[in-house]
């Protein structure tokens, strides 16, 4: 399994490599920067946590974390602030800013440490909470919990009925579902459905999903599947 990747942003050089020094000691891949421009250069989608300085030159962590949460690439990447600033309206300004965790400097290492492992377990366990309700198909993304279907990133407005046939299709790869099984499934004990509702409802289905239209195949005389 590959460790996470950390990258420290702080303009105290040494103290950068300090705390590379010690993070990959504990296994995990760390990059340095020792500003937010020179962070910002970098593809930051890559990093799994940003350890993240607030006092710095013309960017300060607080004006990149702003940035990071605007650009649907680095809007959910954890972000731990360090600073010398210890006063409640900074702590929650990097709270309200969506901040994982706030350090205040002086720190021991060890605390570091303890807090990057803390806030990596929580976001590991939120992934799989997010990968249970969520059914995709390359960047066709049904998240099932908030009841919303995502193509590239963006959202595919469908009826009750199509998101729930785009469901039981991304939960079922390849099976085939007959228009007697779909309609028993979805419409259940709803009176006067005709076989024809269901070739309309994929019919528009097919159209909002673009380019994943494709991907649900018809099987003459058998009904309906989501081909891979």
């Amino acid at each position: 399994m590959d460790m996470p990747q950390i990258l420290v942003v702080d303009d105290e050089e040494d103290l950068c490599e300090i705390l590379k020094f010690n993070l990959e000691i504990e296994g995990y891949e760390v990059d340095t920067a020792f500003s937010a421009e020179d962070a910002l250069k970098k593809d930051l989608s890559v990093y799994q946590l940003l350890l993240l300085d607030v006092m710095m030159g013309e960017i300060s962590g607080f004006k990149m974390a702003s940035i990071l949460r605007k650009e649907e690439n680095t809007s959910n990447i954890p972000i731990i602030f360090l600073t010398a600033k210890d006063t409640e309206n900074d702590m929650l300004t990097g709270f309200n800013l969506g901040a994982d965790d706030y350090i205040s400097k002086p720190f021991s290492i060890r605390q570091v440490v303890a807090r990057v492992k803390a806030v990596l377990r929580r976001t590991a366990e939120k992934e799989k909470v997010d990968i249970n309700e969520r059914l995709n198909y390359d960047t066709l993304v049904l998240d099932t919990k908030r009841i919303k279907a995502s193509v590239d990133g963006k959202e595919v407005p469908l009826t009750k009925k199509e998101f729930e046939i785009l469901k039981l299709l991304l939960e079922n790869k390849g099976n085939v579902f007959s228009r007697e099984e779909i309609l028993s499934r979805i419409w259940k004990d709803e009176v006067y459905v005709l076989d024809r509702t269901i070739d309309v409802n994929i019919t528009r289905l097919r159209k909002k999903i673009g380019p994943y239209g494709k991907n649900i195949v018809t099987r003459l005389g058998f009904g309906y599947c989501f081909e891979c």
